[in-house]
């Protein structure tokens, strides 16, 4: 082949490797719609380069949300273990091990030696990343895993499953992700075999991968609590942020009304105590405050596992009492400002004005701390995921609580 020919064929080879990793980084930072969107009028071939290198998961979202002659056209371009394993994914949930599932490189048969093993390991490394071995029977049941530093001081002519460590640890493909982080948790391991329940090896998922999936959820959680969704990111387009939140904010403000509704009902108390609207602000800002708390714990505890089934009765109570003490402690520095502020405004009860904002801002807090475990634990319980605007429900639960407390104890102690 002439030189000039060649050096053609490697500037073209660069320039897609280049522009490949161009896109990598493009899809990265947007939503799989607005991904979508970016590839569209990019070859299969190198489409199919793109969705190689991504996280399994998000390739599998984006691949999906092509059209199905697009998509059987991309598959055709992709390595066929690469595309099988594609296919495989798709038929678990979203957030579950299986979606991560990357294809398993070295396999082996317990009776091959080490010698040929490693003859074959030799070309597969120039083709691919490889981590461990992996040692299955006739019926692809995992048998064991190969660890390089074994090989390198075993004999050539040992069979593999004299090498092999036996009996390995491997994750479920229907596991949730935030299980399988628990069971990872002191392991740490580079790659984890994925077996079915007959022990069958369906596939392997990357520590970095699993970890890099559940940061992903994680960082996506204080958005879901006000209503912001999983896939918008900084990218994503101003319209189509605005139809993925609008719906929230639409439901926020009916919940909204009921709060609303509460200070309406007692409008003739305000009318005539105009000390009690001054701090309405106050007491809602503070139980909604302490409901968050409640909120935060809650949801960490259902993120680790550690919110066990016939735990929620015990931390509603506990939440319960922390509401109490921390409503109590204060609700005296916020009863001595009500009683200095009416006590200016030459109001003739400044103590009783103290003792409703005592009362009231204690079992608020009580009140808050109580809903910010039942919130998310009903969402759970109706199938919903617990994140899910639990921010919007929990303020308004808050908000219809210390109101109407506040202002139903100002209209029996003071009228």
């Amino acid at each position: 082949m002439p030189d000039d020919i060649r050096d053609e064929q490697s500037a073209t080879v660069f320039q897609e490797k280049s522009h490949v990793a161009e896109l990598d980084a493009e899809v990265m930072e947007r939503g799989v719609y607005e991904a979508v969107a970016l590839l569209e009028n990019e070859p299969d071939h190198v489409v199919a380069k793109v969705l190689a290198d991504l996280n399994p998961t998000i390739a599998t979202d984006i691949l999906w949300k092509l059209p199905a002659e697009r998509r059987s056209r991309i598959l055709a371009a992709t390595p066929v273990e690469q595309s099988e394993q594609w296919m495989r994914n798709q038929g678990y949930p979203q957030d579950t091990v299986g979606r991560l599932m990357e294809h398993p490189m070295a396999i082996f048969r317990p009776e091959l030696t080490v010698g040929e093993a490693v003859e074959e390991l030799r070309d597969l490394v120039k083709r691919a990343f490889v981590t461990y071995g992996f040692v299955t029977d006739a019926n692809g049941r995992l048998q064991g895993v190969l660890v390089f530093r074994e090989l390198l001081f075993a004999e050539d002519s040992q069979p593999l499953r004299e090498v092999m460590l036996k009996d390995p640890f491997s994750l479920r493909p229907e596991t949730p992700l935030p299980d399988a982080m628990r069971q990872v948790l002191k392991r740490h391991y580079p790659v984890y075999p994925v077996c079915d329940g007959e022990g069958r090896l369906l596939g392997v998922i990357r520590g970095q991968t699993l970890f890099e999936q559940q940061a992903f959820e994680i960082s996506a959680q204080p958005g879901t609590m006000v209503g912001v969704e999983k896939e918008e990111r900084l990218r994503t387009p101003w319209w189509r942020s605005l139809r993925l939140r609008h719906p929230w904010l639409q439901l926020n403000l009916l919940t909204a009304f009921t709060a609303a509704a509460v200070v309406g009902y007692f409008e003739a108390v305000i009318d005539e105590i105009v000390a009690l609207a001054v701090f309405l602000p106050v007491l809602a800002g503070q139980s909604g405050n302490t409901g968050c708390q409640a909120l935060a714990v809650t949801l960490r505890g259902m993120t680790l596992g550690e919110l066990r089934p016939g735990q929620a009765t015990t931390l509603v109570f506990k939440e319960a009492w922390l509401g109490f003490l921390n409503g109590a402690a204060v609700a005296v520095t916020a009863g001595i400002g009500m009683y200095i502020f009416a006590s200016s405004g030459g109001h003739p009860d400044p103590w009783l004005l103290a003792l409703v904002v005592f009362l009231a801002m204690t079992a608020s807090c009580v009140v808050s701390g109580m809903a910010g475990t039942l919130v998310p634990v009903a969402l759970q319980r109706f199938g919903a995921d617990p994140a899910t605007a639990s921010s919007i429900f929990l303020t308004t639960a808050t908000d219809v609580a210390s109101m109407g407390l506040f202002l139903g104890l100002g209209r029996t102690i003071l009228l």
